[in-house]
């Protein structure tokens, strides 16, 4: 070959290159690339139709869970902050339930990479889901917008969010957040799985933007607060309210029909299946604060209320509400558990500077004193068959678990590691202890911070890590498990940037 030939065939292989590429472009739009995920039997392929904007994706694959993922997903690489908003819906009817169409961040393309995506499944649930640690388990956050139109996944710093819109609604966030650091590049795009490997799923994603944003260094975010239950077996959260204000602690009443939570200093009532909060009649006491809780028979309510004078006090009054009877006359005192048999308050209280748990009967009368120790002592909740207080102490150092005799004798530590761990809560039936776990430099019990909730097997003391959020104070200060013991109610919370 001739130097002039070689260099003819130099130019028409970059041509070629350059018309491919261009192709590349056009054919996937926005997107750079496609790739099939993990194990999947057919391929899977896309098409986009640059006049409409729109892009038609067929995906395989068994599963986007556990620990692996099989998927078809067209993607680019980028970094820095983001929002991949589109309008998506499947093509037929009949596939498996719970095939997805998805908005993806993957730090890799590796199956069992860390990611987060918003997926719309087959039976039309929404949800957040999230695998924080190579090869680990997926979790979710499931919405209580059901088939939405238009969905979004943004990332803010190490913080993915998830906003859906309703028929005839504007894009909202919907439950959901939480810190999931990528690092450096990573993948963003759209993907589709059928849920069955030998299937072939399409759906359409259209009105797709890819806009890369920017936090101001003076920018005030708005908060946004959410109700949410957890699942004991299966981690699994689900979404039952939210509000762009600032509400706290969740009691699920005895007969599991609704919550009771407090927000700008009242009280309210929500069915579990969501709804829109009823004000709760709490006559004259109008600044209750996180403390509150109901009556083994379900049919009082304990509140912890600072109107007369700026410091708590704990009332009680009936839980649908009425005129509130006073308990605890010396002040601050902090409502936090009832004994099985009705008849007594635990509580938390300041005396002379001191933070002490203390009990009364319901019926009023002297407190009894029952932690000593140097230190602070909070949260005390009754283990179900009345033999325990459980709560919070910091006298060996960090913030831990304990719990003693009703009497206050055999005080012992629960949990020792390197956590400030707050706030425990028997289940009903006695098998489990959740609590709020911190970080192990932060000091007392503050909101806004990325914290757990923990769950302990109380026959063998095993901890686990039930899940992770954006939230610490007003999450789970009061008793929130369901009759069953099968989930527990928390509220969790999100920046949102206007």
């Amino acid at each position: 070959m001739t130097p002039n030939s070689r260099h003819f065939l130099a130019i028409v292989v970059l041509f070629m290159s350059a018309k491919l590429a261009s192709a590349a472009s056009t054919e996937l739009g926005i997107f750079s690339h496609q790739s099939d995920i993990g194990n999947v039997a057919k391929a899977g392929t896309v098409n986009f139709d640059p006049a409409k904007g729109e892009y038609l994706i067929a995906g395989g694959g068994e599963n986007m869970w556990f620990t692996n993922d099989a998927f078809h997903f067209v993607w680019k690489q980028m970094s820095g902050d983001f929002m991949l908003t589109a309008d998506v819906k499947f093509i037929g009817t009949g596939g498996n339930p719970h095939r997805k169409a998805c908005l993806l961040v993957r730090q890799s393309l590796e199956p069992g990479s860390v990611y987060a995506d918003v997926a719309f499944h087959g039976s039309g649930l929404t949800a957040l889901q999230y695998r924080d640690t190579p090869a680990g388990t997926t979790h979710e956050i499931q919405s209580n917008i059901s088939t939405p139109v238009r969905m979004r996944i943004e990332k803010r710093g190490d913080y993915i969010s998830m906003w859906l819109a309703a028929a005839g609604e504007d894009l909202k966030p919907a439950g959901g957040y939480l810190r999931i650091p990528f690092k450096g590049e990573f993948y963003v795009g759209l993907g589709v799985c059928a849920h069955d490997n030998k299937a072939m799923e399409k759906a359409v994603f259209s009105n797709v933007e890819l806009t890369p944003v920017s936090t101001p260094a003076n920018a005030q975010p708005v908060l946004e607060s959410t109700l949410e239950t957890v699942a004991v077996a299966s981690s699994d959260r689900s979404v039952v309210y939210r509000a762009r204000v600032h509400f706290e602690a969740p009691n699920w009443s005895r007969d599991g029909k609704f919550f009771l939570f407090n927000g700008n200093g009242r009280i309210y009532k929500l069915p579990v299946t969501g709804g829109t909060p009823e004000l709760l009649d709490t006559g004259g006491q109008i600044h209750c604060n996180n403390d509150h809780g109901l009556s083994p028979d379900g049919t009082q309510l304990a509140i912890s209320d600072q109107t007369k004078d700026g410091k708590s006090r704990i009332y009680i009054l009936p839980v649908s509400g009425g005129t509130p009877r006073l308990v605890t006359p010396p002040a601050p005192s902090y409502w936090h558990g009832w004994s099985p048999d009705g008849k007594t308050l635990a509580y938390c209280a300041e005396r002379n500077g001191q933070f002490d748990i203390y009990t009364m009967p319901v019926a009023g009368g002297e407190e009894t004193r029952l932690t000593t120790a140097p230190g602070s002592h909070d949260g005390p909740d009754y283990s179900p068959e009345g033999e325990y207080i459980y709560f919070n102490s910091d006298r060996t150092g960090r913030m831990q678990i304990w719990r003693m005799k009703l009497d206050g004798s055999e005080q012992e530590q629960i949990t020792s590691d390197d956590y400030c761990n707050w706030f425990a809560h028997p289940s009903p039936n006695g098998r489990w202890m959740v609590f709020l776990s911190y970080a192990k430099d932060v000091k007392g019990h503050p909101a806004n911070k990325d914290v757990m909730i923990r769950l302990m097997s109380l026959p063998d003391k095993k901890i686990q890590v039930l899940t992770k959020l954006f939230g610490g104070q007003g999450t789970i200060n009061v008793p929130s498990w369901s009759p069953d013991s099968r989930k527990v109610a928390f509220v969790s919370y999100q920046l949102v940037y206007p």
